[in-house]
């Protein structure tokens, strides 16, 4: 089902996502990163939710089929390190921006920082081009919102 969004991501050069399909990498992210633990939590989910609710004016019911497809595609994509340089090269800095604060506040949601979610951010947040400062200034906005 996803194969073809794959295969662009991962070519060798990818070129700029239409909104569908990079609603659907970015959302898979979150997806990776709540499941990083081990623990896919009930509160992740709902986050996961929000995020897409607000971020793309779904309703719940939207919000809800857009993560079921995160979720496949998530279980489908490559690993961390190729499909987050993929979306580096696919997806405008803003979003990818975007993105990292939107994986603190799935974070952050159970209210536990957990060493395997934090390694995650520390690996995912250069790859996909964003700064340790500003990584750690969209934590800061989470935590302080």
């Amino acid at each position: 089902m996803f194969s073809d969004l794959l295969r662009r991501l991962t070519a060798p050069e990818p070129q700029r996502l239409p909104d569908t399909d990079a609603r659907l990498a970015l959302g898979a992210l979150l997806v990776r990163l709540a499941r990083s633990d081990g623990d896919y939590a009930a509160t992740e989910i709902a986050q996961i939710d929000h995020v897409l609710m607000r971020r793309y004016g779904l309703d719940q019911a939207g919000a809800q089929d857009l993560r079921a497809q995160c979720e496949t595609l998530e279980a489908e994509a490559p690993d961390t390190v190729r499909f987050t340089r993929a979306i580096k090269d696919a997806v405008s800095h803003e979003d990818r921006l975007a993105v990292i604060e939107a994986m603190w506040a799935v974070v952050l949601s159970d209210g536990v920082r957990d060493e395997a979610e934090d390694s995650l951010m520390r690996m995912v947040a250069p790859l996909l081009g964003i700064t340790d400062q500003e990584s750690h200034r969209a934590r800061l906005r989470v935590s302080a919102g």
